[in-house]
């Protein structure tokens, strides 16, 4: 009998139809390239927060002697082996129900960010975290990748409808959201949400009175930001080196300079830094200074054109997608993985007042790993293709 169907190669005597299982169809549709890149900054992840763990295990152990130096080294690993297969079943959404996902959890994580006040358990003078039993976790990083996904959403409707206010919805939802993260305090998650905000509202086409006024308001309320928030004057001061005393000693972007530049181009070896020790939080925000001071600069460089890897490599799915929500969604979600990463490897290159931003994948944390997965996994369900699309459907002989 006859059957339309597809080429497969492989057999003599020409063509046979072959049936593809869901996870089959995954395979050939999801972006294996992206996938790969991900991969590989988990591992790279896993060998950085091994050679950060001893000095974040001694910092915080009353008995430096009994303590596991691995030990955060083996927390991240379990992280890793929860947060990928979170990845690759969100992956498997189609684009709807992932859109769906994320409107439901941004509400969820909002609710949580509103109770982070009442609730939540200062770290380090941070009020960020909410503590359950046997489980701390920072609502604001989980909420990141779903805001982002249902501000895309949301802009995208005025293409079916001009009229729905939804450029005041989002930026009342973003200021929300700002000012919540404000009180923890945590100007740098706020600059991540603000920037993918205007990003958003830049591809999605409104008029350049618009983006010139956003712009405008963004520089006022740095400035005002300077002025009465204590937090990011402070960091900005520290930075800058005002009214620092001359007997304090250096600052924490001063000693994420020294350990990167310490190991030179090839690095001092594994496990052989020194400086690392000098470092506060060596294991999450100074992750890439225990990089370059182990592994050289030219690791560090690798890294950094492995984001850039991701970012380009998304974009270029991107230039034949004709829906406009997957555009925003996809653009947004990469925004907010490329600026991350380049805060934080700026901070460490003091380029940037310290921030207290994790590098993705790589650094150390729970929320932070589960966070991403489910912003990858978002991203990976947004950018599946079918190989096959477009090609000719072929009539085929069927039997023997």
């Amino acid at each position: 009998m006859f059957k339309a169907g597809r080429l497969v190669k492989g057999f003599k005597g020409g063509t046979v139809p072959r049936e593809r299982t869901a996870l089959a169809i995954w395979f050939w549709e999801i972006d294996r390239v992206l996938l790969s890149l991900i991969v590989a900054l988990m591992a790279v992840g896993l060998v950085a927060v091994a050679a950060a763990s001893p000095v974040a295990a001694i910092d915080r152990s009353t008995d430096a002697i009994a303590v596991n130096p691995l030990i955060y080294f083996y927390r991240q690993l379990i992280w890793v082996v929860i947060g990928v297969p979170v990845m690759l079943v969100i992956s498997m959404l189609p684009r709807t129900q992932a859109r769906r996902l994320a409107t439901f959890l941004a509400v969820i994580f909002l609710v949580m960010l509103l109770l982070v006040p009442l609730l939540g358990s200062t770290v380090n003078g941070a009020k960020r975290w909410i503590d359950l039993p046997g489980l701390r976790f920072q609502p604001s990083e989980f909420l990141k990748p779903v805001f982002v996904v249902t501000i895309a959403w949301l802009l995208s409707l005025r293409t079916k409808d001009g009229g729905l206010p939804v450029i005041p919805l989002t930026g009342v939802l973003t200021l929300l959201i700002s000012a919540l993260l404000m009180q923890q305090p945590d100007f740098g998650q706020t600059v991540i949400f603000c920037a993918c905000w205007g990003t958003l509202l830049l591809l999605s086409g409104v008029s350049m009175r618009w983006i010139g006024a956003l712009g405008a308001g963004a520089m006022a309320l740095l400035v005002l930001a300077y002025m009465f928030y204590e937090n990011g004057r402070q960091r900005i001061n520290d930075f800058l080196g005002i009214g620092v005393q001359q007997d304090v000693g250096p600052d924490q972007t001063d000693l994420a300079f020294r350990t990167i530049t310490n190991g030179g181009f090839t690095g001092v070896g594994p496990g052989g830094g020194q400086q690392k020790f000098r470092l506060p939080e060596a294991h999450t925000d100074y992750i890439f200074s225990v990089i370059g001071e182990e592994f050289g600069l030219l690791a560090c460089i690798a890294i950094a054109i492995v984001y850039l890897a991701v970012v380009v490599r998304v974009l270029l799915r991107l230039l034949d997608e004709e829906d406009n929500f997957t555009i925003l969604a996809a653009a947004g979600l990469t925004t907010e993985f490329g600026l991350q990463a380049i805060i934080n490897m700026g901070v460490n290159a003091q380029i940037f007042p310290s921030k207290g931003m994790t590098l993705p994948f790589i650094s150390y944390g729970g929320s932070s790993m589960l966070a991403l997965c489910i912003g990858v996994g978002l991203l990976l369900a947004f950018t599946r293709r079918n190989p096959f699309m477009g090609r000719h459907t072929v009539v085929k002989w069927s039997g023997r």
